[in-house]
């Protein structure tokens, strides 16, 4: 079937290529695998190029083994691939990793797709997809940015590769036939900041866990030995760089010094959790591995408060994806970021947390407990969290969302590609 060919109830031949997928549950897997879930249960043929899993431990999980492998995930045909994966993705070695999976997706059969989604992260082996299909003409290529490898480049201090991963990441968006992002933010920085005339639309992640079914909260918490007056702050996720999980150890130490009622938990992995262990130990903070689901959302329901943390200057870059998590466990949010942040706004927009400034420890304890102590405001935030959850962060919503931009992409009219802009900026 030709692209002219297509018609709003045809399926598509629909192809992801991305890093992560689940089983993977933190960071941008669960979305990636999601979304393809979603369009193959709506009659689409859909297959995926991707890694084995590894994130965020840096670390192919045990049993995966072999060069690669076939599975069927949720009606979703996934051809996973080995390559390199670097105990600490310094920017380098980050770099070779993307590499070595772009030249393993690339070797992989494609089996004639209509459209290819480049999920971004990876930059580079999306760029690397990108040359194939501009080369071949077809497929049309979406690709979905999650996050904003330049700001990232920009905010995190890696000056040095700034100007090369701006030039790509352009050039990437420049010559995609639709590009996707998560947020209003990220389309305003694209065409502002980026100045891609591709047409940018926005499909808004969604909350991919279900909340905790009925539950004994409080053998929960004494399961995780918290005590019943204990305040229980927990940060699930990724323990990287960005979060800046410093402030939180800091937090802790404040908190046991003041003899406060506070309690740091850090739920997870990555590549800054050995080093944050090393760090003054305080009696009011604990670190636990990461949890299965069940267990996961258990432990979200029975803490009191639930935290996001992220380097002070830390303001396009990314949305947090625990946020999606947090926001149907009934529980309110706080933020120690930026009140300029992409984070502080959705924050505000959800009206179900506060934001409190990044790496101000003494702040954060004090906000906690002011929160703590006025029953009718933690209430309300935590019922606007679950609002805000089932009104603006729903699957099928997002999913139709991307369907529909598919279709557009693959329906329109060839020759849009090489820079041109396919409609202009919405």
């Amino acid at each position: 079937m030709t692209t002219s060919e297509h018609d709003e109830e045809s399926p598509l031949r629909i192809l992801f290529v991305g890093l992560n997928y689940e089983p993977e549950s933190a960071g941008i897997g669960p979305y990636t695998s999601g979304m393809a879930r979603g369009l193959a249960q709506r009659g689409h043929d859909v297959r995926v190029i991707t890694s084995y899993p590894h994130y965020p431990q840096w670390k192919v999980r045990d049993g995966y083994r072999g060069l690669g492998m076939h599975e069927v995930l949720g009606g979703a045909r996934v051809h996973r691939v080995r390559h390199y994966v670097p105990p600490r993705p310094a920017t380098p070695r980050r770099i070779l990793m993307e590499a070595a999976f772009g030249v393993r997706a690339l070797a992989s059969a494609w089996v004639d797709p209509d459209v290819v989604v480049a999920v971004s992260p990876a930059l580079i082996s999306s760029a690397m997809i990108s040359a194939r299909t501009r080369r071949q003409r077809q497929p049309r290529l979406v690709t979905w940015v999650q996050d904003i490898y330049t700001l990232g480049a920009a905010q995190t201090g890696e000056s040095r590769v700034t100007r090369l991963v701006r030039e790509v990441e352009r050039r990437l968006l420049q010559r995609s036939d639709r590009v996707v992002v998560i947020h209003d933010r990220f389309r305003a920085y694209l065409h502002g900041h980026l100045d891609i005339s591709t047409r940018v639309d926005v499909v808004r992640n969604w909350t991919h866990v279900e909340p905790a079914p009925t539950m004994d909260r409080i053998a929960v918490r004494r399961r995780h030995g918290w005590a019943d007056d204990d305040v229980v702050v927990l940060h699930a996720g990724n323990m990287g760089a960005k979060q800046g999980l410093e402030n939180v150890v800091h937090a802790a130490r404040v908190a046991a010094n003041t003899g406060s009622r506070v309690r740091f938990v850090l739920m997870g992995d990555g590549l800054r959790r050995q080093a944050l262990e090393a760090l003054d130990p305080s009696p009011r903070l604990e670190f636990l591995n990461p949890l299965p689901d069940g267990a996961f959302q258990e432990a979200l329901g029975a803490a009191d408060i639930l935290l996001v943390n992220e380097l002070p200057g830390l303001t396009e870059m990314s949305v947090p994806s625990k946020l999606t998590t947090y926001w149907v466990t009934g529980r309110p949010v706080v933020a120690a970021v930026d009140e300029s942040s992409t984070t502080a706004e959705e924050i505000s927009t959800s009206g179900a947390g506060l934001v409190v400034p990044p790496a101000a420890p003494e702040r954060l304890v004090a906000e906690i407990e002011a929160l703590a102590a006025d029953p009718g405001r933690y209430a309300e935030l935590a019922a606007a969290g679950h609002r805000f959850a089932e009104c603006t962060l729903r699957e099928a919503t997002s999913v139709d969302a991307f369907e529909a931009v598919l279709r557009s992409v693959v329906n329109e009219e060839s020759g849009a590609r090489a820079g041109r802009p396919i409609s202009g900026p919405p």
